[in-house]
């Protein structure tokens, strides 16, 4: 039987972070996932400075062998309506990656021992810790594994409780002709908001490779909804009339609407398991390394008792970081559905707070204070 003192299940950014830092304290670190990587994931894959700070990733380093789109403006609207451009002249504001390429390459550098093309079939209890799979024991247990993790199952997650972003998306490398005709801006990714203000779409170029997709916090007629915004992106010449492939779906949590247990007795949730997206821009990259560095911060505290009075730090450092979670119902402090349309339509219109409200502050999130390890007891 293999025998390791952290067993993390799911390779992502979450994962892969966590995996880095713990094994830089020292722990016997296990990485398992179900794919083999690379891997294609299904994201829209734009990155902040920030979190390739808190990776220790310097870009120059990063673009010499992989897809580093930087990004030097935004276009914005609701979807129909003319569009408001914010640009940000200087440093890039943000990045685009390719998510085979980046997870990829987080995976790789991490420096634990990696079980890849391994599913989670099973877990239980035994005196030394938890048993997976019936050869692998472990004495903590770290769902990372998406929105779907099987770990955030087995301590009780409840997905049909909780209100779900599904979206629908597509990455392909475009032919030479395609490119030639393209209008969107490699560095302006163009973002289309629905009238109802249940989500948004995209179309962000990547050097050569096109990124469209459209999620929602309304799943009923996803479908349908991302078929009429393909058709509308295609009849305005933004996108190939034919596109290659299908697009793929996938889900996740926005933070406030998170009602599934976080710890439990050798057991925690970090990233995507823990439904840690942010609200205003469903952007779950930055949240999912930033969890997974307030988690190994917890975990070196640990003194090795995993209890889960020991892990709860880590949900004081959550809540310090990303904000309490609402109490009841998310539907208790939802704003009157006409009020928002309003609203958001008066601030698309505006170019001072599309720029300072909605990029700035809202996607970028630029006064945020940057997280990296060794530094979270400031938290």
């Amino acid at each position: 039987m293999l025998e390791t003192e952290v067993l993390i299940i799911g390779g992502g950014p979450a994962g892969s972070t966590l995996a880095r830092a713990l094994v830089q304290a020292g722990k016997n670190v296990t990485v398992m996932d179900k794919a083999l990587f690379p891997r294609s994931k299904v994201c829209a894959g734009w990155i902040t400075p920030a979190v390739l700070k808190a990776l220790e990733i310097r870009p120059a380093d990063y673009a010499a062998k992989h897809v580093l789109q930087s990004i030097h403006g935004f276009q914005t609207s609701r979807l129909g309506a003319p569009p408001v451009y914010s640009e940000f002249p200087g440093e890039p504001v943000s990045y685009g990656i390719r998510r085979i390429e980046f997870d990829n390459f987080l995976l790789r550098r991490c420096g634990a021992r990696l079980l890849l093309g391994r599913a989670f079939k099973s877990m239980r209890r035994d005196y030394e810790g938890w048993v997976i799979n019936d050869d692998i024991r472990a004495r903590l247990v770290v769902g990372a594994g998406g929105h779907f993790c099987p770990v955030a199952r087995f301590i009780g997650a409840k997905e049909p409780s909780e209100t779900v972003v599904a979206a629908q998306e597509i990455e392909f490398e475009m032919s030479s002709e395609q490119k030639a005709r393209c209008p969107v801006r490699a560095e302006v990714p163009e973002l289309f908001f629905s009238p109802d203000c249940k989500g948004y779409g995209w179309v962000f170029r990547k050097g050569d490779y096109l990124n469209i997709g459209l999620g929602r916090e309304d799943r009923h007629r996803l479908s349908e909804q991302v078929s009429q915004f393909i058709d509308h992106l295609a009849g305005t010449g933004r996108i190939p009339e034919t596109l290659p492939a299908k697009l793929n779906g996938h889900a996740y949590l926005l933070y406030p609407h998170r009602r599934r247990p976080l710890v439990q007795d050798g057991v925690m949730l970090i990233g995507d398991a823990a439904g840690l997206a942010y609200a205003q821009s469903g952007e779950g990259i930055r949240p999912a390394v930033e969890s997974a560095l307030l988690a190994a911060d917890t975990i070196a505290k640990c003194a090795d008792e995993y209890s889960t009075a020991r892990l709860g730090g880590y949900l004081a450092k959550l809540n310090s970081r990303f904000g309490q979670v609402p109490a009841g119902s998310p539907s208790a402090t939802k704003i009157p559905v006409r009020l928002k349309q309003a609203v958001a339509a008066w601030l698309m219109r505006n170019h001072f707070l599309s720029k300072n409200l909605l990029i700035r502050q809202w996607f970028l999130r630029v006064n945020d204070k940057h997280l990296v390890f060794g530094q979270m007891n400031v938290l």
